[in-house]
C-alpha cells in the first residue's frame, strides 16, 4: 500500500471514530434526560384567600397573592413565594396579625417558615419585626434565632433569638438590649 493510501485510510479510521464518539455523546445527554425529572408544583392558585374553621369557628385567615403546591415531593411543602398576610384568632376572637415577603409550609411538621420583612402584632399594641420567623401551628409557638425588635406598651428591646406565644402572652428572649417597664 501506498503512502497515500495509508494516509486516506488512517484518515477514515479517525473520521468515522469522531463520528462514534460524537453519537456517543448525544445518547449520553438523553439517558441523562431519562433520569432529570422537573420540580414543579402539583399546584398553582393567585389571589389565595383561605379562611381555616374549626368547630365552626374561624382560626385563621390566609391571604396571598400566589401558592404553589409541592405535595408531590418527597418532602412536601406549600410555597408563597410572594408573601402572606395571615389572621390569628383566638378562642375570645382576639387578633393576631402576621406580614412576610415569603413563606413555606411544610407538611407532616405543622411549621411555617417565614422570612423577608417579618411583622406580627397583635390588637393589645404588641409588635415584632424580624427578617425570618417559624411558626409551629400545632402549639401555636413562634421562634426565631435572628436579630428582632420587639415594641409593646412598656416599651422596646432589641436582640437575637426569641420565642413567644401566638398572643405573646408568654415571651422568652435572648440576648436582650433595650427598656422594658416592670412595673406592673
Amino acid at each position: 500500500m501506498s503512502n497515500t493510501n495509508h494516509k486516506l485510510v488512517f484518515i477514515t479510521f479517525l473520521f468515522s471514530n469522531l463520528l462514534l464518539l460524537l453519537g456517543c455523546e448525544s445518547n449520553f445527554k438523553e439517558i441523562q434526560k431519562i433520569n432529570y425529572s422537573e420540580f414543579t408544583p402539583s399546584g398553582e392558585a393567585d389571589d389565595f384567600n383561605l379562611k381555616y374553621t374549626d368547630s365552626g369557628r374561624i382560626k385563621s385567615i390566609l391571604i396571598s397573592p400566589k401558592m404553589l403546591d409541592y405535595s408531590n415531593v418527597e418532602f412536601p411543602f406549600t410555597e408563597f413565594p410572594k408573601g402572606i398576610d395571615v389572621t390569628l384568632y383566638d378562642a375570645k376572637g382576639k387578633k393576631t396579625f402576621v406580614v412576610a415577603d415569603y413563606a413555606l409550609s411544610f407538611k407532616g411538621t405543622d411549621v411555617i417558615d417565614l422570612r423577608g420583612h417579618v411583622k406580627i402584632s397583635t390588637e393589645t399594641g404588641q409588635f415584632l419585626e424580624t427578617e425570618q420567623l417559624y411558626f409551629d401551628q400545632k402549639n401555636e409557638w413562634f421562634f426565631t434565632q435572628k436579630k428582632f425588635k420587639f415594641t409593646d406598651p412598656k416599651g422596646v428591646s432589641f436582640g437575637e433569638g426569641i420565642d413567644f406565644s401566638k398572643d405573646f402572652k408568654i415571651v422568652n428572649s435572648q440576648k436582650i438590649k433595650g427598656e422594658v417597664d416592670q412595673s406592673e
